[in-house]
């Protein structure tokens, strides 16, 4: 994985159109990880889930100052191939929070696990963005 960014650098890259490029090099700057799909498919991926990510604010559930994201194309034994994208704390590396997109196994378009759950159980699903930026911009303790 490439050095990772911190999340409130990457979301100024995001809104500053850094990642606007279909080179896989530009992508795995913005944060890919590993993907089944076509190299050609992640930039539109990248612009998908960073209009997400670019709307997190600080005082919620992320830490801007001390996370970074990265991005997962997804292959299931059965299913379709989905997308998610990962925060996780800068030091330590350890995930903190999952938000997958369109997962075969769920009936909501976003769903997530954060690791205080162990990625057991689903903290969150909507099929709404705003709902989901909502969730994820307040604090922890209205919700754990």
């Amino acid at each position: 994985m490439e050095k990772q960014q911190l999340l409130k650098d990457l979301i100024q890259a995001f809104n500053s159109g850094s990642f606007e490029s279909s080179d896989v090099k530009v992508q795995i700057k913005a944060g890919w990880y590993d993907w089944f799909c076509k190299d050609s498919s992640l930039k539109n991926k990248t612009k998908r889930m960073g209009n997400i990510i670019k709307q997190i604010k600080p005082g919620g559930k992320v830490d801007l100052d001390n996370s970074y994201v990265w991005f997962k194309n997804n292959c299931p034994l059965q299913g379709s191939l989905y997308d998610d994208f990962r925060i996780a704390d800068l030091e330590s590396d350890v995930t903190l929070i999952v938000v997958q997109l369109n997962s075969p196994w769920h009936d909501k378009t976003y769903t997530v696990y954060e690791r205080l759950t162990h990625y057991e159980k689903v903290v969150f699903s909507t099929d709404s963005v705003k709902e989901l930026v909502k969730w994820l911009n307040e604090g922890w303790e209205t919700h754990v």
